[in-house]
């Protein structure tokens, strides 16, 4: 049995990890990962060589590289995994539930006070979402019936980005008012606690100290969009402009079509 630990230079998210374990799944040969987000790293402990799992994460495009690797030996896999499987589906039902309402929210909130940077991070909720179901999916059902849910919601995710996209540059191209700040930076301070609590649901399942990295806060991709709409709604409120809610909401939309591109490479693994 072999222990590998690899580098996954662009996993900055927990759904991303998601990603890798469907990526993943179809390899009989590998008893189990471990992910450590914060340093962007993934134990994996199989048989055979390490250069097939390396093969098989390069459609993500996530820079992932093999750090080393050495024997090992595993004792009693066959409950250790049944028992992690069974706290993994609970973990992503709550973690499903938290992104799913917040969508809601946001989605709802974004087109009240008139921001695209609020409608673009609720899209990238769903975004999330959308993995975290797939995870979840992908439990009891065969690889091309998971393969073709996947394409549909990665196509979906990507219909949903590009209009995203194209209402934005109506946005730029009209006179649109400027938006509610003071409701995009209330909305963004509750989804930023959001994504901290799915944070530290995953940590807390990882480690029995409770007590959750800061460096895992602040380099989650999902924390960063959190960021920068309420610095957002601060510019908004400075400048008395729609362009900074404009701005990031651009880049957030095109930050949501490219997971939808990881999600078809994935449907196409």
């Amino acid at each position: 049995m072999q222990k590998t630990l690899f580098k996954i230079a662009k996993m900055d998210c927990p759904s991303e990890e998601q990603m890798i374990r469907m990526a993943l799944a179809p390899n009989t040969r590998i008893h189990s990962l471990a992910f450590d987000i914060a340093n962007r790293q993934m134990t994996v402990i199989h048989e055979g060589d390490a250069a097939v799992i390396l093969q098989q994460l390069q459609p993500l495009n996530i820079d992932s590289s093999i750090i080393g690797s050495e024997l090992t030996q595993v004792t009693d896999a066959a409950n250790s995994k049944t028992s992690n499987d069974h706290q993994q589906i609970k973990l992503l039902w709550q973690v499903l539930a938290i992104n799913l309402l917040f969508f809601i929210i946001e989605s709802v909130s974004g087109w009240l006070s008139g921001s695209m940077g609020l409608v673009a991070d609720s899209l990238d909720m769903l975004a999330d979402s959308f993995v975290y179901g797939l995870a979840l999916f992908a439990v009891g059902h065969s690889l091309q019936t998971k393969q073709l849910t996947a394409k549909v919601a990665g196509v979906l995710q990507l219909l949903l980005a590009v209009a995203g996209l194209m209402e934005v540059v109506r946005r730029f191209l009209g006179a649109e008012t400027i938006p509610n700040f003071a409701m995009m930076i209330g909305i963004s301070m509750l989804a930023l606690l959001g994504n901290a609590l799915c944070l530290y649901l995953l940590q807390k399942s990882r480690s029995k100290d409770v007590h959750m990295q800061a460096s895992m806060i602040f380099t989650s991709n999902d924390v960063i969009v959190n960021l920068g709409v309420i610095l957002t709604g601060v510019l908004t409120w400075f400048t008395q402009s729609r362009y900074p809610d404009l701005l990031i909401g651009l880049l957030v939309f095109a930050l949501v079509a490219s997971g939808a591109v990881k999600i078809l490479r994935l449907s196409n693994n």
